[in-house]
Formats: C-alpha cells, sequence, structure tokens
C-alpha cells in the first residue's frame, strides 16, 4: 500500500538513455512509465521533473556564453518531457507537460494551480525547463516543484542506489549511507545535489529519497515505504 499521497520523481536525463549513454532508449522509457502507472493506479499523485544530460549539459559547452547553454539545457528537458508523456499516454495514463518556458504549441505553461488540479483528477503532470531560469540545476527545479505542489516526498532516481560519502564508481570503500540529515549533506560537501536544492529542501522540511533506477520497480518499492536508498530530511 502506498505511503505518499504526492509525489515528485526527479528522474536523470542519463537514466533515459539506458545503455547507450545518449539520447532516448524507449524501452527503458516505457519500463519507468509503467512503474509509474501502477503507482497511478494505486491513487499516488505524481509529478516528474526531469533533466536533460542525455542530450546536452551547459557546463560542456566549451567557451558558450552560460546563459545561453543552460538554455539549450533546458529544451533538453522538454524533449525527455515529451518522450515520457508519449510513453505514459500509450499505456493510457492520462498527462500533462507544463513548461517554465512558454511554448504553446507543445506543452502548457507551468501554472502551480492548474498542475494541481491536474493532481486531483489523476493525471501525472511533468515540469519542463527547469526552473526558466539559467544558472539552477533540474535539482533545484525538482525541489521547487515539490514544495510548490505540496509533495510528501521527493524521490531523486539516478544510476547510483543511495547516498555515499565517496564515488562508489571510483572508489570500492565507499560507504552508502542509510539516512542523512541536509545538514550533512551540506556540511560535508555531499555531491547527491547541489547546495541551492539541499538549503530549499531544508528549509522547507521535504524529505527525499535517492535511489536506483536501474530496476524502475524501485519506484513502486519507494512508493510503498520500502527500505530502498538513502533517506534525507532534518532532523
Amino acid at each position: 500500500m502506498p505511503v505518499y499521497k504526492r509525489i515528485l520523481l526527479k528522474l536523470s536525463g542519463e537514466v533515459l538513455a539506458g545503455n547507450a549513454k545518449m539520447g532516448i532508449d524507449f524501452d527503458t522509457v516505457n519500463s519507468v512509465c509503467s512503474a509509474i502507472k501502477k503507482c497511478v493506479d494505486s491513487g499516488v499523485e505524481v509529478g516528474i521533473v526531469v533533466g536533460g544530460g542525455n542530450f546536452w549539459r551547459g557546463r560542456t559547452g566549451g567557451n558558450m556564453d552560460r546563459t545561453r547553454a543552460d538554455h539549450m539545457g533546458m529544451l533538453a528537458t522538454v524533449m525527455n518531457s515529451l518522450a515520457l508523456a508519449d510513453g505514459l499516454e500509450q499505456l493510457s495514463v492520462p498527462v500533462r507537460v507544463q513548461t517554465a518556458i512558454a511554448m504553446q504549441q507543445i506543452a502548457e505553461p507551468y501554472i502551480r494551480n492548474k498542475a494541481v488540479r491536474h493532481f486531483e483528477k489523476g493525471r501525472v503532470v511533468i515540469f519542463g525547463c527547469g526552473t526558466g531560469n539559467p544558472f539552477f540545476t533540474t535539482d533545484t527545479a525538482a525541489a521547487l516543484r515539490a514544495i510548490e505542489i505540496g509533495a510528501d516526498i521527493m524521490f531523486k532516481a539516478s544510476n547510483v542506489d543511495g547516498i555515499y560519502d565517496k564515488d562508489p564508481h571510483k572508489f570500492e570503500d565507499a560507504k552508502k549511507y542509510d539516512t542523512l540529515s541536509y545538514t550533512d549533506i551540506l556540511a560535508n560537501d555531499l555531491k547527491v545535489m547541489d547546495g541551492t536544492a539541499a538549503s530549499l529542501c531544508r528549509d522547507n522540511k521535504l524529505p527525499i529519497l535517492v535511489f536506483n533506477l536501474e530496476d524502475p520497480v524501485n519506484i513502486i518499492k519507494a512508493v510503498n515505504g520500502e527500505n530502498i536508498g538513502t533517506i534525507v530530511k532534518e532532523d
């Protein structure tokens, strides 16, 4: 049984690329969407923020103007949002895409009250374009949207099964945490999310669960309160 009524699911763009590492792997998208459908069918209201790293990362833009590079990253998140929306619609899950930068021909503009109304009608809402501002990550966008929509928790699903004291892909002796506080993350400069996102969650008492999306069933386990990943909350 679900233990959360409304969640914000943060997906990294790289996850949607599957083994290809770039672009969109639609088998992966379908697996993720199938797990989301089961959550929706159980009565959970789902909001999604997705990154764009499978297409573009602003910090890899060389000498490009940072603002322009970040705008390109925002457009990458829209492509991923549309791919997720299509995957959900193919499973008969009602869904809306809202973007922080107006592009009415392909998505709704982000309006908080309208998003909440979609949730109340059983629709999934995918938030594209991050915050709509350069210099802010999609982690910060996810934290912001989660707080705005009154989510019970933010799920951060990526390619790591929790938070470690150092990169587990590089160090065999990396230690995994079961629970952490936001103060720990900020004080120890743990790279699970940027400082702005961590501070925003801490100040608004929003818990975060970090887990691995290699098996999309983990989304269902997380919704049901099973002990996976690392939970971050203030003491």
